[in-house]
């Protein structure tokens, strides 16, 4: 299931949400293809989307979620990846 959640990361100006998958990488790669977010967008885990498309994700199948529950489930699907530590 492809899920995302409200856009409430800061960032380069704007807010940010998450679109993540907790199937697999290929569904949440082929959805972002098919909702035409940029390639640059993905994030070890997730792709990184504005506000401004939110509307548009959730209308392409998008399912909301709460931020912690988007963690919850890469994780318990086994495709959470964390960043590394700083060295």
């Amino acid at each position: 299931m492809i899920l995302i959640d409200p856009p409430n990361a800061p960032g380069r100006g704007r807010l940010w949400s998450h679109l993540a998958s907790d199937v697999s990488y290929d569904e949440l790669h082929a959805f972002a293809a098919e909702a035409g977010v940029p390639e640059r967008g993905f994030d070890r885990d997730h792709y990184d989307v504005p506000s401004e498309w939110y509307d548009a994700m959730v209308e392409a199948g998008a399912v909301p979620v709460r931020s912690r529950e988007l963690v919850a489930r890469l994780i318990t699907a086994g495709l959470r990846v964390r960043k590394p530590p700083p060295a």
